[in-house]
């Protein structure tokens, strides 16, 4: 079997490392789940242990939308945002379901679907054939029909350990080329017409039970007519291995270690973010944000996503990238689950 069809391998232990093709299918079931202690856990620990999301954003000066499905078994959550950068107007909308009733996410990274149902509101994303759709339908008229071409683009896939027992298979893409039309408030957007660009990311695994992350991504139109994609990450995602990596068109350039300097309690102040082997440095100004808190019996997190712009320098071997008014996103978030 290629050994690429599957992560968890015949001894119950996950492939650590990047995988230049991804991961077929995430075999969660065959893992060889234990406590900390060592004690081999069940099913039922396997199923409820076990998270997973997606997040689609789609990105130009003139509109920003952000989607997730989180599947956190005790409970599943959707969101939905729109932002539309010359008027500030501002849309948000946010769903759960008790027991992940309703929600639906696929263990295929590369040809799956996932879905959330509640009430009249729907949300759908699919992929195959080097192509991932996102659907929404919301019961305010919003509606969202998009179509992510990642047939020449090379993906960010990755496992790394989270804590003692723990594993995380992270697939990331940026500055995708899209076309579809959104519907807001009785306005039809051309997503062609606006030169929209997608962003994807698609995790699972056992995350630590206590976590925070700090995350950038950024999908832009460079001056010169290339496109400028980038997913950054601290604090999750990085025992022997890291998510950073850049997109130029199609072409993936891995980054080093990141750091995020930024004001947790001055939620308008800059964000800088840097990486360890200089081709980062870049300054992140907030334009707006999402935020949600959620304080459960069994589930706590605080969730701030900044939606700005980011200007600086991407330094390449024989190229200086001058980053000037790129639109994107900055995200502090802790969570326990």
């Amino acid at each position: 079997m290629n050994p690429n069809q599957v992560l968890i391998g015949p001894d119950g232990q996950p492939t650590y490392g990047l995988f230049e093709d991804g991961i077929q299918y995430i075999n969660f079931r065959d893992y060889d789940l234990r406590s900390p202690m060592d004690r081999k856990l069940g099913r039922l620990a396997k199923h409820f242990k076990f998270n997973q999301f997606q997040f689609v954003a789609l990105v130009s000066p003139e509109l920003i939308v952000g989607v997730a499905i989180v599947d956190l078994k005790w409970v599943s959550n959707a969101f939905v945002y729109l932002y539309e950068p010359k008027s500030q107007r501002f849309e948000e909308f946010s769903f759960m379901q008790p027991l992940a009733r309703k929600t639906d996410i696929g263990l295929r990274p590369e040809n799956g679907a996932a879905s959330f149902h509640s009430g009249r509101n729907s949300i759908s994303i699919s992929a195959g054939s080097g192509r991932r759709a996102l659907n929404v339908s919301l019961s305010n008229g919003v509606d969202i029909a998009a179509v992510i071409d990642e047939s020449g683009s090379s993906p960010l896939a990755m496992c790394s350990r989270a804590g003692y027992q723990g594993w995380v298979y992270t697939r990331k893409t940026a500055a995708l080329p899209c076309k579809g039309r959104v519907l807001w408030a009785g306005d039809e957007i051309d997503l062609t017409q606006i030169k929209a660009l997608a962003s994807v990311d698609w995790t699972a695994g056992y995350m630590r039970g206590e976590t925070f992350w700090n995350w950038g991504s950024m999908s832009a139109t460079l001056a010169d007519g290339r496109r400028l994609g980038m997913n950054l990450a601290a604090g999750v995602n990085e025992t022997g291995f890291t998510e950073n990596a850049l997109w130029l068109d199609d072409r993936l350039i891995k980054v080093d270690m990141v750091n995020f300097q930024f004001s947790r309690y001055l939620p308008n102040s800059p964000w800088r973010m840097q990486s360890a082997d200089g081709i980062v440095n870049l300054r992140f100004t907030p334009m707006g944000q999402r935020k949600e808190k959620i304080n459960a019996l069994f589930i706590d997190s605080n969730f701030t996503q900044h939606f700005g712009v980011f200007d600086g320098e991407i330094r390449l071997a024989g190229e200086l990238i001058h980053v000037e008014n790129c639109w994107g996103f900055a995200e502090d978030h802790y969570a326990r689950w």
